[in-house]
């Protein structure tokens, strides 16, 4: 239970519903319904919210949200700031006249977190695609959010209980990855990262396992010259300069085993999918998303918009959970929200 000092002394989360035609607006109701809540404001239409309620067959009272006003906490009450869909939105099916909703969304949301009125921002799940199909060039949430609040580097990372996975790319094609693995680049990721392991993890001398971006880590120049060129000599110089726990580069698929795990605070990944398909088996549908290096604190459920389920009443709603309760977390300041239990 959350005691009614953390409740008080800060200003509530934020959470932007996401995609309207995805599981997003269900997640939000169905969050409502629950006790014991955290203060929470969600950003949304709020004709949505009602008409996806009516579709779950869910009551939901929804309290028009004032800055530094009360936040609904009672069982099937939603306090909400509002944004217009461009057209009423059908459970499951994409429309790139409601792109620009999306968006106006998370800027109102991330401008709440950067003048106070909220503490942390926790993101429902959007659809990249219909966003540029709409015309509009977007790569996801965590570029939009460092372009919007003018962060030059933000670091990725995803987290479940056991494991934490940062990334050194994001939403790249395979064949750019070589090509955007600098010594600039990993000198920031690598810093950001162990910045906010000791900042908003209490992590005072953090370990992190950094892997090689080729198979058996380049196995020694064979299989590709990446890790004798760039990111050992890299991960050598953080070492001495700033005294970094730094494990590395090794292979992958020898990495992610409880022999080097058991005692890691996080993991650096190279690209997307060398290291989220593990952390993902781990902990789908109770991990999160969280964007590190940026002026506010950012959350995000570990899943997609999932268009077949939305308006059915089948969205599982332990992500979002999790994202919550981290987010509420990181803004109170408690130490290492993430516990990392040994793998066995």
């Amino acid at each position: 239970m959350w005691s009614t000092t953390l409740r008080s002394e800060r200003a509530p989360l934020v959470l932007t519903a996401g995609e309207p035609a995805g599981i997003g607006p269900d997640l939000c109701v169905q969050w409502a319904q629950e006790e014991q809540r955290l203060p929470l404001v969600v950003v949304a239409d709020p004709e949505l919210l009602e008409q996806r309620a009516r579709q779950l067959g869910l009551t939901l009272r929804l309290h028009r949200y004032e800055a530094g006003g009360n936040v609904a906490t009672a069982a099937a009450e939603l306090s909400y700031l509002p944004v217009t869909l461009a057209r009423p939105a059908q459970a499951g099916r994409l429309d790139t006249a409601n792109a620009g909703y999306v968006l106006d969304t998370l800027r109102l949301a991330i401008d709440g977190c950067l003048d106070g009125r909220f503490s942390a921002l926790v993101t429902a799940p959007l659809h990249k695609g219909v966003i540029n199909d709409a015309g509009i060039p977007f790569t996801g949430h965590t570029e939009f959010l460092a372009a919007h609040t003018g962060t030059p580097c933000v670091v990725m990372m995803l987290a479940t209980p056991g494991l934490r996975v940062a990334l050194a790319t994001t939403h790249l094609p395979l064949a750019a990855v070589s090509r955007a693995i600098t010594p600039q680049l990993l000198r920031q990721i690598v810093t950001i990262l162990h910045r906010e392991l000791v900042d908003k993890f209490a992590l005072p001398r953090p370990k992190i396992l950094v892997c090689g971006l080729n198979p058996h880590a380049g196995e020694g120049g064979h299989l590709g010259r990446e890790e004798i060129e760039v990111i050992e000599p890299l991960l050598e110089e953080l070492r001495s300069e700033q005294g970094m726990q730094l494990l590395g580069p090794l292979p992958a698929d020898t990495l992610f085993t409880p022999r080097y795990l058991h005692e890691a605070d996080a993991v650096l990944a190279m690209y997307h999918d060398q290291g989220l398909p593990v952390l993902k088996h781990l902990g789908f549908g109770n991990a999160v998303n969280i964007t590190l290096g940026l002026p506010i604190i950012r959350t995000s459920v570990d899943h997609g918009t999932a268009l077949d389920l939305a308006g059915t009443g089948k969205a599982e709603l332990g992500s979002l959970r999790y994202a919550i309760t981290v987010a509420e977390q990181m803004a109170g300041g408690l130490a290492c929200p993430l516990n990392l239990a040994p793998l066995t």
